[in-house]
């Protein structure tokens, strides 16, 4: 189970750091991302982590988004900054199983298997 955190309303300009949590074991050995779909938009790859670390991100999202993960703490965040009025979305975390190796990272939703609820991001201009 994934359980996303940290959503809010937000004025342009400020920061934000989503948090997802993982219930049960082996969250180590997951690929995990961050989706979002904002209002009447199609669904957008924000940023996904390796088992390892690497990231990789979204064409229209490098630079204001940093994803990280703790696995000590089966965590995933999403540190956002200089918020922009067209980023108001839902903001996913998922995780996908591989047995790729370690380094291997993916921003294709359809790889991944398992979704969190959501949170919801609002940033008022």
């Amino acid at each position: 189970q994934l359980v996303e955190s940290g959503g809010g309303l937000v004025q342009a300009g400020g920061s934000l750091r989503l948090s997802c949590t993982a219930s049960g074991r082996a969250f180590e050995r997951y690929v995990m991302g961050w989706f979002r779909q904002g209002p009447g938009k199609e669904r957008e790859s924000v940023a996904g982590i390796s088992r390892s670390g690497n990231t990789l991100y979204g064409d229209s999202m490098k630079g204001r988004f940093t994803i990280s993960r703790d696995n000590a703490k089966n965590s995933l965040y999403l540190q956002i900054t200089n918020l922009k009025p067209e980023d108001t979305a839902v903001y996913y975390c998922a995780a996908r199983s591989t047995a790729a190796s370690s380094s291997h990272v993916s921003i294709d939703p359809r790889t991944y298997e398992y979704w969190g609820q959501g949170t919801q991001v609002t940033v008022s201009s």
